[in-house]
């Protein structure tokens, strides 16, 4: 969740460059190496979702197009791609990625111009196999392309939707600066991405060549490839003794809509205890089906799809929503009971409107379990409203949203959110928020999170003993970092204990507007209370963090009201920083222990504390509880030596490697 703040052809031109380098054609002789987040796997093993399918980058594929990147410039096509490359396609270009394991489905993620005036275009690309077998994939940047401050417009030419708001483009408050600065229009472009899904014509084998080609006819004028997944998407699930939502009349070629037949077959499945069948096909639904005491299976994602148009409200709903769309929601109360599987919800939101419930998945489920669901185009994955408790969220693909992929907000307890794979959330990825309740005892772990436009991959905003634990979060992009934990948003303050134990963050750490200084790959923030009920850091791999691998910081005009205290770090790998590996702008403590790190870009230890600098060193201490390797804590630095250069030069450290041994 961010905090308030946030583009045609001739525009995007400009944005592709940035980061741009030139690649020669070539054909690999080798194959296209297997990835996750980017990386090599063994870098990232045991962390994360296990998934069905393969990741492999473009730009270490076979093409004829050009490179862009690397770069971690926000607002630009590379800083959003995945391991921050990707390859550009002029028409008739290609890129070409060698299978590596049987697969009869492919996922590509990619990015078209939008419109000049936005609302986006569409445009072919071509598939062949191996030479052979072409088909027609239809590429659409009717989802992508936001633009300008917070909440965000689908218009390039648009003025500043807060001139009252200070902007790092011109240092001041536009609407207060006599004489008014000039803004670059588009403002601030983003979320430049989305992903499009092919079933191939049968099954084809390891070392089978995948070619994409901008055809010489498309109207986009570039096409970007990020990466290809690739997968056996198996047979039709079938369910026998079921209510099967054809019987009650849904249409599952999805020209009618299907709400009420699903509606009928619910209230009959809920009748004779069975559950509901959703078999292969496409499914109109354009506004929320009400579940409560209910199994709803579906025959899988690649065969059965959930899917509808935004429709517009009048008058606006009582909660404020002035949309409606396809979402599975908990009934007024509370729902309890549920359970949502195998199929794909795909909505039809284009615009950020925070009070619109136009969520793949709302309201409050207790007792409930959502898993194997692909959710894309809603405003946000699943959001869920406490009070609830036990919910499980397992096993899902969130990807493409507006906002949040998933977010606990208030009081959600004892509930498990495990191996879902978030990628390009238009915020927080995986959150959770204790709005007036806190959140409580819910664990998310052995998640994946890939490069999140805007905010967190992984953000905590008060609670009572939350665990965030065996994740991997890689390539945040604006405003955020991999891991956070806020007392922001009118939040709980945090009791008992937070951990964050055994996660892996892969090139986090954004640039933070405001402050104008990079973030930590662990961002710890005391904006609205103290941070002191203990937070506990251990287990985790820091790699190629573009700032520093842990920062703790308090606001400006809070800094002398608010600390950070009673924080650990332990058994932790840092495998490259920018900067530092701990930076503190806050009052508080720190104690480290078995804490390695290498590749250091500046000093271990930025401590501006409260920059109070008083004589007696940093109101900010950090202590040193041993086995903490590679000569990035100096004996110096311990206490509270003042070390402050918050802007030190940055420098970009090595590719990860291995280490030797695990943690």
């Amino acid at each position: 969740m961010s905090s308030p703040r946030r583009a045609g052809r001739v525009i995007v031109t400009a944005v592709l460059l940035s980061g741009l380098v030139a690649a020669p054609a070539h054909a690999s002789p080798t194959p296209t190496p297997v990835t996750r987040a980017g990386i090599d796997p063994a870098l990232t093993a045991g962390r994360g979702a296990d998934v069905p399918f393969l990741e492999q980058e473009a730009e270490r594929a076979a093409t004829s197009g050009t490179v862009i990147g690397p770069s971690r410039d926000a607002y630009t096509l590379p800083a959003e791609a995945s391991g921050r490359s990707a390859v550009s396609l002029a028409p008739g270009q290609w890129v070409e990625f060698t299978l590596p394991r049987a697969a009869d489905a492919i996922t590509v993620r990619y990015s078209i111009p939008d419109a000049p005036g936005g609302g986006g275009i569409t445009a072919p690309l071509t598939v062949t196999v191996n030479g052979r077998d072409a088909r027609t994939m239809t590429l659409t940047s009717e989802y992508s392309w936001l633009y300008n401050q917070y909440p965000f417009t689908n218009d390039p030419g648009a003025d500043l939707l807060h001139p009252d708001w200070w902007i790092t483009e011109c240092g001041c408050v536009p609407a207060a600066t006599t004489p008014a600065p000039v803004i670059t229009k588009p403002f601030r472009p983003s979320h430049f991405y989305d992903e499009q899904r092919l079933r191939l014509d049968r099954v084809y084998r390891a070392g089978d060549r995948v070619r994409l080609t901008a055809p010489t006819g498309t109207r986009a004028a570039w096409t970007v490839i990020d990466l290809l997944d690739s997968e056996l998407a198996g047979p039709p699930r079938v369910l026998t003794r079921a209510a099967n939502v054809l019987a009650f009349g849904a249409d599952p070629t999805g020209r009618r809509d299907a709400a009420p037949a699903i509606e009928r077959a619910i209230a009959f499945a809920r009748k004779v205890r069975v559950p509901v069948y959703l078999p292969p096909g496409t499914f109109q639904v354009n506004r929320h089906i009400i579940v409560d005491d209910v199994t709803i299976e579906g025959a899988g994602t690649w065969h059965t799809i959930v899917k509808g148009r935004q429709v517009a409200l009048d008058p606006p709903a009582p909660d404020g929503s002035v949309h409606t769309g396809v979402g599975f929601y908990g009934a007024d109360g509370g729902s309890r009971n549920v359970r949502l599987a195998h199929f794909a919800i795909e909505g039809d939101v284009r615009e950020r409107i925070d009070t619109d419930q136009v969520n793949g998945v709302g309201g409050a489920m207790s007792d409930s379990v959502i898993e194997h669901l692909h959710i894309r185009h809603t405003k946000v994955g699943l959001w869920f409203d406490g009070p609830m408790t036990r919910m499980r969220v397992l096993n899902n693909m969130i990807v493409d949203q507006i906002a949040d992929g998933l977010n606990f907000h208030t009081g959600v307890t004892d509930s498990v959110v495990r191996n879902n794979v978030v990628r390009n959330s238009g915020d927080d990825a995986l959150a959770m928020w204790s709005e007036t309740t806190a959140n409580a005892r819910n664990v998310i772990d052995r998640n994946t999170v890939q490069t999140p436009v805007l905010a967190n991959g992984i953000a905590v905003y008060g609670g009572t003993d939350n665990t965030v634990s065996g994740n991997l979060v890689a390539d945040p992009i604006r405003e955020g970092s991999a891991l956070h934990a806020g007392s922001r948003f009118g939040a709980e303050p945090f009791a008992g204990t937070l951990r964050f134990t055994g996660n892996t963050t892969v090139r986090a750490g954004t640039f933070e507007l405001n402050w104008r200084v990079g973030l930590g790959a662990l961002w710890l923030y005391a904006l609205e209370s103290d941070i002191d009920s203990g937070v506990r850091a251990s287990g985790n791999h820091f790699l190629d963090s573009t700032y520093n691998a842990v920062m703790l910081v308090s606001d400006w005009p809070v800094k002398d009201l608010y600390s950070i205290s009673d924080v650990v770090v332990s058994d932790t790998r840092v495998d490259g920083t920018g900067t530092s590996v701990i930076s503190a702008r806050v009052a508080g403590s720190l104690t480290v222990t078995d804490v390695d790190a290498r590749n250091v870009g500046a000093v271990g230890v930025n401590n501006c504390g409260s920059f109070g600098f008083p004589p007696s060193g940093s109101e900010f201490t950090i202590l040193d509880g041993g086995g903490n390797d590679g000569g990035w804590l100096a004996p110096w630095m311990l206490p509270n030596t003042i070390t402050c250069d918050d802007r030190p030069p940055v420098v970009p450290p090595p590719p990860p490697s291995p280490w030797g041994g695990q943690r």
